[in-house]
């Protein structure tokens, strides 16, 4: 009632020996592959953007002290210590509009 397993043909052994050497070929320089481009990847200088220049003065409201800055394209933004944002046009250092965030 037991059954033995079939022997295996030598043709069928060399065929899979040559699969498995193949995938493991395959693999090996795929793994390459991504190192390689991770590696180039990581190590090329990204592109930067040329950011607006910085004005080269604010003039803030009386008492108020700058405690953070942002700016977009044609204006820039002054967080203050007392809960504010104030706006400022690029081109005139004119205040455009100025926000509460106080709680």
């Amino acid at each position: 009632m037991s059954e033995s397993p079939q022997p295996v043909s030598p043709a069928t052994l060399k065929f899979l020996a040559r699969l498995v050497t193949v995938l493991t070929a395959t693999m090996i320089l795929g793994l390459l592959v991504i190192v390689g481009l991770l590696v180039t990847r990581f190590w090329s200088e990204p592109e930067r953007p040329a950011l607006p220049p910085l004005p080269e003065a604010i003039t803030l409201p009386e008492g108020a002290r700058t405690t953070a800055f942002t700016q977009g394209e044609d204006w820039y933004a002054v967080v203050t210590d007392d809960g504010r944002i104030l706006i400022y046009d690029r081109e005139n250092g004119a205040l455009r509009q100025e926000v509460d965030i106080r709680d």
